[in-house]
């Protein structure tokens, strides 16, 4: 709280007059960083809905790389944007025609998913700049006619990065489409 005074100009005890403890704070700014999430209107349909905010919410994980890994680690309580957040997405499900059970799992896979994703993409510590001697170092432990389809996967890597362009999209599209069917 004193570093944080020094960056304001005031003394840390002063910010005490605006949260009551560190815990506070974050809740605070993680709830910041949750309302640049753009929920889709209400009305659209379900899966576009979801599709298109979930795109968001990594979008806005990724542009705060630090807010992801409080998120998951439960490090900050939820403040308003994340319970409108959790109310949209429950709500999209309910009134979507899922069932209060299939709105519970569909909602809890599509949420990790995305979490998951942003935090496997902030965590990893090599850049697509690095990757292509990481990938020499890696190749050289095993042998490449004995494993053909890692060399194309690690090949493909390269071309792509870590995440490569749609990865996330196609694993959201399959989780979509499963829960279209069982919805029914």
């Amino acid at each position: 709280m004193r570093g944080l005074g020094e960056v304001f100009g005031v003394e840390g005890m002063a910010l005490y007059k605006h949260v009551a403890n560190k815990h506070d704070l974050l809740e605070g700014m993680v709830d910041l960083v949750l309302s640049e999430v753009e929920l889709p209107p209400p009305g659209k349909q379900w899966k576009s809905e979801l599709r298109q905010g979930a795109i968001s919410t990594l979008k806005v994980l990724l542009r705060h790389p630090w807010a992801c890994q409080l998120i998951v680690s439960g490090g900050a309580g939820p403040g308003p944007a994340m319970l409108r957040h959790m109310d949209g997405i429950l709500g999209t499900l309910r009134e979507g025609g899922f069932s209060v059970e299939m709105t519970h799992h569909a909602y809890h896979v599509v949420d990790v998913y995305v979490k998951g994703v942003a935090l496997a993409t902030v965590s990893f510590p090599f850049k697509k700049e690095d990757m292509a001697e990481m990938a020499e170092t890696f190749l050289m432990e095993f042998s490449a006619s004995d494993h053909p389809y890692l060399v194309e996967h690690i090949q493909y890597h390269l071309e792509t990065g870590v995440l490569g362009e749609g990865d996330f999209e196609f694993g959201l599209d399959l989780l979509l489409d499963s829960l279209e069917r069982l919805r029914g």
